[in-house]
């Protein structure tokens, strides 16, 4: 069966949110030959949008919708608190170049990490650098051949 487009959906008139009145001044448009005179979007209220891209996503495939046994970082479950924790304003707005001073915690919640993951796995020192799951292996490749 083939699924209707979100144009298929739209019905003349039909408005998806109302937007406030913006506090923000307006600016001068791009010139002219910039601009497209018609500009055809869907028109459709909010919950048929979202209704619409809700059940296009019941097809796609995922660790939470069953079983996946391959990769080693993009399809492994995530714990969904992890999302929230990382949320949290003390890590929301982090940055690398931010004054040492005010990523104590952040340090020390990576420190304190590092030293449970030598305790569980009996190893002398860990490390938290490798960025995603390839690098990660390929760490652990450079590593196993210093040794």
């Amino acid at each position: 069966m083939v699924e209707p487009t979100i144009f298929d959906l739209s019905s003349p008139g039909r408005i998806g949110v109302t937007m406030p009145a913006s506090d923000v001044p307006e600016t001068a448009l791009p010139p002219q030959e910039l601009l497209r005179s018609d500009l055809p979007l869907p028109e459709l209220a909010e919950v048929d949008v979202v209704r619409h891209y809700m059940h296009l996503s019941s097809f796609n495939y995922s660790v939470d919708s069953g079983f996946y046994p391959l990769g080693s970082c993009t399809m492994k479950y995530n714990p969904k608190i992890n999302e929230d924790t990382c949320r949290l304003p003390g890590f929301l707005h982090t940055h690398p170049l931010q004054p040492i001073e005010t990523v104590q915690g952040n340090l020390l919640l990576m420190y304190t990490l590092q030293e449970w993951l030598k305790e569980i796995g009996g190893f002398a020192a860990v490390t938290l650098q490798p960025a995603a799951g390839a690098h990660g292996e390929f760490t652990g490749v450079l590593m196993m051949r210093a040794y």
